[in-house]
């Protein structure tokens, strides 16, 4: 087998070191990749965008396999121009990729099929919107960019000054681009938050571990909406009876319904959940693995990842029994001082061996570069250091020793991942 992984942070590289170990797999490539990355798998020099020059080069690699990870090329159909040209991927055509793509959609979606979320109202003119939250006077009160924002078009608006400045920036200063043409404000949730990703070949659909995302930037979830600042799973908040809950209500109603939309959905759909008082709503789908929660979440699976991905595309995923460890699995994100406004690259980075790796644990490399047998700083995230454990604290206790060990000149993290 010969896979070409498309997409360059920790969460493609933990996906390649999980398809690696299938012994049919041959030949991995990672477009474009980076310098952990280069570790495990052949970079290649392509824009994860690039769909022309991404087909070209697995027709001229015979790549037999394609998993393409992340939003934008999803969204812009490049699953559609791999299959058109007989490559199978594991990933949802562009149609179905909507679901995250437009948060009015996935919110008129769950309105129309009866799956809790949120009260919510979609806008185009920033003084309608303004005049909305004004009338509402309910705070705290949600602003999200209805198009692709690399996680962070959410802004959670204390006051009504913070809504004015929340819509100035989407709708005016275009700080999202395109993606704040059009804005959904919505009901603030209360209630812990909990990330389950979900195999489904349209059909069938089988969860994987819960996992529970850090999104601030600073500890108690003070600062800004990140891109993720560290993750653990299972969620201690997730139990059974939950689960049993978001399956007949939420997660089989959303396939069921994106079938009836006549966009069926193959590939990992991913569900943020908010456990409020009246019980699970979703805060927002992603069309494929999240970021960083992917990093703790494929370390506990006992079934080969290959043959998952596959039943996904051939829809004969209800045959495959998906087996997890009952471990636990704690990752800290090590970035960049500044992130995830203005920051610095470039910086040597401690700790690592030839490999970019650290006994003792798995070091997924997001934003990194390799130069003569050396790792660099290349980005807003730069490591997620990651630990399996008996238990939650056992994984923590491991993670947090190795963070001790790695770093770089003005790294941040996070010291209380996993606490609450």
């Amino acid at each position: 087998m010969k896979i070409l992984v498309v997409g360059s942070g920790g969460r493609e590289h933990a996906v390649i070191r999980k398809l690696k170990e299938n012994s049919e797999v041959e030949k991995i490539w990672c477009a474009p990749g980076n310098g952990g990355i280069s570790k495990d798998a052949e970079c290649v020099d392509i824009k994860a965008t690039d769909k022309e020059k991404m087909v070209a080069f697995a027709l001229n690699n015979h790549v037999d396999f394609c998993v393409v990870t992340p939003d934008d090329p999803l969204a812009l159909g490049m699953v559609d121009d791999m299959e058109k040209e007989g490559i199978p991927c594991f990933g949802p055509f562009a149609n179905a990729a909507i679901i995250e793509a437009s948060k009015a959609f996935s919110k008129d979606l769950m309105k129309k099929y009866g799956i809790p979320t949120a009260d919510y109202q979609t806008f185009e003119d920033e003084k309608e919107a303004l005049h909305y939250i004004k009338e509402k006077n309910e705070f705290p009160i949600v602003i999200k960019a209805d198009g692709l924002a690399l996680g962070k078009g959410v802004l959670i608006c204390e006051t009504l000054d913070d809504a004015k400045a929340a819509l100035r920036e989407m709708m005016v200063d275009h700080i999202f681009g395109k993606s704040g043409n059009k804005v959904v404000v919505e009901e603030f949730m209360t209630g812990p938050e909990v990330s389950v990703l979900a195999f489904t070949d349209s059909k069938c659909i089988k969860p994987m571990v819960s996992s529970m995302d850090h999104k601030r930037v600073n500890d108690n979830d003070e600062g800004l909406n990140t891109g993720g600042m560290g993750t653990i799973a299972p969620s201690p908040y997730y139990t059974k009876e939950i689960a049993d809950t978001c399956m007949e209500k939420i997660f089989l109603p959303t396939i069921h319904a994106m079938c009836k939309e006549g966009r069926p959905f193959k590939g990992c759909l991913y569900f943020g959940l908010m456990l409020t008082p009246k019980g699970p709503r979703v805060v927002e789908y992603n069309c494929r693995f999240g970021d960083p929660e992917t990093q703790v979440v494929l370390p506990l699976l006992k079934t080969d990842l290959l043959t998952i991905m596959q039943a996904c595309h051939d829809e004969t995923l209800e045959n495959v029994d998906v087996e997890w460890s009952n471990e636990a699995c704690a990752c800290v994100i090590e970035a960049s001082g500044g992130y995830p406004v203005k920051y610095e690259k470039g910086f040597e980075i401690h700790g690592l061996d030839e490999n970019g790796q650290h006994d003792g644990v798995v070091v997924y490399h997001a934003g990194t570069k390799e130069e003569n047998g050396k790792f660099y700083t290349n980005g807003g995230r730069v490591l997620g250091i990651t630990a399996k454990g008996r238990d939650l604290s056992s994984a923590l206790e491991k993670a947090y020793a190795a963070v001790e060990q790695i770093g770089f000149e003005k790294m941040h993290y996070r010291k209380d991942i996993g606490r609450k």
